[in-house]
């Protein structure tokens, strides 16, 4: 069940899911996050511009962090995603300057079906979230036709 929240919190970079569930998720989200952050520069430079030694520690910090989430995640637009890939190179940029604390947990309040109090966990500097109704697309005049093309 971890592994599977901690390969949608990457995914998504956001998600709602219960207190205890949250808490614990934190563990395992930032622990895979520092993983990637210990071996520096290493974990986002390109791998042609690596050593050997240097690509051995890639690799070794990559199947680590690939024992324990899946490889692949999915958007919600359909897109397949390399999660490994994203810790890597996304995340652990990201976050290189932070000394820890990637994640954050804000309460909602509680469930309706059977009363479990609920909370977001997302990283730290997640883009706000769109309300998809409040952004609908804009609708598009026609464009005006100027009255002297029309008269002549």
């Amino acid at each position: 069940m971890l592994r599977n929240l901690a390969a949608n919190l990457i995914t998504h970079e956001r998600i709602e899911t219960t207190d205890a569930k949250a808490k614990e998720l934190r563990r395992v989200a930032e622990r895979l996050i520092t993983k990637a952050r210990r071996i520096g520069k290493t974990a986002y430079t390109p791998q042609t511009d690596l050593s050997e030694q240097e690509k051995a520690k890639r690799l070794h910090v990559s199947r680590l962090i690939g024992s324990f989430i899946p490889r692949f995640g999915v958007k919600t637009d359909g897109t397949k995603i390399d999660l490994v890939e994203k810790v890597l190179i996304d995340l652990s940029k990201r976050f290189a300057e932070r000394p820890g604390g990637y994640t954050r947990i804000i309460k909602l309040g509680n469930r309706r079906g059977d009363n479990a109090p609920l909370s977001v966990i997302e990283f730290v500097d997640a883009a706000a979230p769109v309300d998809k109704q409040k952004v609908a697309a804009p609708v598009e005049e026609p464009a005006e036709e100027p009255a002297a093309a029309a008269a002549g």
